[in-house]
This record gives structure tokens, C-alpha cells and sequence, in this order.
């Protein structure tokens, strides 16, 4: 018996393994060698692709399509339709598959709703990327990133506020209360 939960319209294809108390729902498809951690909630058609690595209680919401090269990270939440690409040049006329390009999304990122991420582009921890954005380039751990292309405009505290820092490049997360420090454009945690 298996140790998740799919529901009967769901396509899971032979040599995927999926983690305990995961769920997934509605019309997605786990295609051939994906790997899903534990606990994690797969949306309304959603298409993970062959050799896609989820981490655990990794969140991907409705109409995703998460393509071979990929790997999420512990944490991630990727938002409603949303997509990832593979080639940066694709044809239809011209085999690429060869040439899919890695994306890694670090811990605890969160990806916005209709956002697009630009293959070869990783994503530091806990960054995160607005509704519709465009990401061109890397981001940073902690950048808040908006836009097409993306520009970063901030930086997040783990629990997804907006940081504020002081003359000093200290801030703390109004829910937490951890505190994060500022010094040469990289943030870190220090509680």
C-alpha cells in the first residue's frame, strides 16, 4: 500500500519514488525517475517532469509545469502557474534535449503565481520571487525580486516579511523576531 495519497486522476509513471504523507491531486502527471520527498502537496495538473528532484514539504500549487533539470529544495512553495524552462533557445524543429540547462531552487524560496524562471538560474534560500516575475539572472538567499525582467528591490526574512535594516545592517522579522545582518549586499541570520 502506498505511504501517500493520490487521486485517481492522477498519472504517476513506473520508476518515480514519492515520500510519505505526500499528496497529489487532480489531473497531475509524475512522469518517469521523478523524485518527491516527503510531505509534499502537489496541485491540480500539475506536470513534474522525468528526473525532477522535490525536496520535503515542498508546495506546488495549481497548473505547474516543472521540467526535467530541476531540483526544489527542502520548503519551496511554488505559486499557482508558475513554470520553469529547460532550453534557452528552444525550436520545435531542433532536438535540444541534450542541452536542458539546471535550475536550483534553494531552501525555503518562495516562487509568486505566473512567475517564469529562465533555466541555469538558481535561486538562493529563502528568496523570493513575485507574482509574474521574470527571472533572468541569479537571485540571492533573502532577495525580494519583482518585475520582467526581475529586479530585486529587498530582502525577506524566512517567514516572508520584508526586512527593514537599520544604520547598523540589522533587521528583525516583525513575526519571529529573528534578526538578519546586511554587510557586502549578502544577508545572513544571526538568530
Amino acid at each position: 500500500m502506498a505511504s501517500y495519497f493520490s487521486h485517481p486522476t492522477a498519472v504517476i509513471d513506473e520508476g518515480c519514488t514519492i515520500g510519505k504523507d505526500t499528496k497529489i491531486w487532480h489531473f497531475s502527471h509524475i512522469m518517469p525517475n521523478a523524485v518527491i520527498g516527503e510531505q509534499c502537496n502537489i496541485g491540480q495538473n500539475v506536470v513534474i517532469s522525468p528526473d525532477v528532484v522535490l525536496g520535503r514539504n515542498v508546495k506546488v500549487q495549481n497548473n505547474v509545469s516543472i521540467y526535467t533539470g530541476v531540483i526544489c529544495e527542502d520548503d519551496v512553495f511554488l505559486g499557482p502557474s508558475m513554470v520553469f524552462t529547460n532550453v534557452i533557445n528552444p525550436r520545435s524543429a531542433v532536438n535540444r534535449k541534450n542541452e536542458y540547462a539546471k535550475t536550483r531552487v534553494r531552501k525555503g524560496a518562495s516562487i509568486g503565481a505566473n512567475a517564469t524562471i529562465v533555466c541555469g538560474n538558481d535561486i538562493g534560500e529563502y528568496a523570493f520571487i513575485g507574482a509574474g516575475a521574470v527571472v533572468t539572472k541569479e537571485v540571492p538567499a533573502y532577495a525580494l525580486v519583482i518585475g520582467n525582467p526581475a529586479k530585486q528591490t529587498g530582502w525577506m526574512s524566512e517567514y516572508g516579511h520584508k526586512l527593514k535594516f537599520n544604520e547598523k545592517g540589522i533587521a528583525t522579522c516583525p513575526e519571529s523576531g529573528e534578526t538578519y545582518q546586511l554587510l557586502n549586499s549578502k544577508v545572513t541570520k544571526l538568530t
